[in-house]
């Protein structure tokens, strides 16, 4: 990361969490049961709030960047980043799903469950931070496995 972030960075990161993190907890996304139900078509509220919260952010994105003329958490010139669809993002998507449908909560969830006294959760934060520990050292190995230019 680069050490050259506009000085609002920290604040803009802050307040983003706090408003991510009592909007998950309002809506009742931060606990995992909800999250299943909708798992198992049971309750789509879920995809009531996941739809409303892109709408919001999108609007809110787009006037920002409008209003400040800059990304408003890097500071930097808005542009964007398309991704490639390729092996690495199915098969990192798949595995995803599968912790999310084991765990019933996904990342930012489950920060927000944490602040509403879901304290078992913690058990899956170690368990994401162990799988991406793993990922990134699976990553190396494979990479220094590469012959040179290739």
């Amino acid at each position: 990361m680069s050490d050259e972030r506009h000085p609002l960075f920290i604040p803009v990161i802050f307040v983003g969490g706090l408003v991510f993190g009592f909007g998950l907890a309002l809506s009742n996304m931060a606990k995992p049961e909800v999250v299943l139900d909708f798992l198992l078509l049971d309750d789509f509220g879920l995809l009531f709030v996941m739809g409303g919260a892109a709408i919001v952010s999108g609007l809110t994105v787009v006037l920002a960047v409008q209003f400040l003329g800059n990304a408003p958490l890097t500071g930097r010139a808005y542009t964007r980043r398309v991704k490639d669809m390729d092996r690495d993002v199915v098969v990192g998507g798949t595995v995803f799903g599968v912790g999310w449908g084991l765990s019933g909560i996904c990342p930012g969830a489950g920060y927000a469950s944490l602040g509403i006294g879901n304290y078992p959760i913690l058990l899956a934060f170690i368990g994401m931070f162990v799988g991406a520990y793993l990922q990134g050292y699976w990553k190396t190995i494979r990479s220094s496995e590469q012959p040179a230019g290739g």
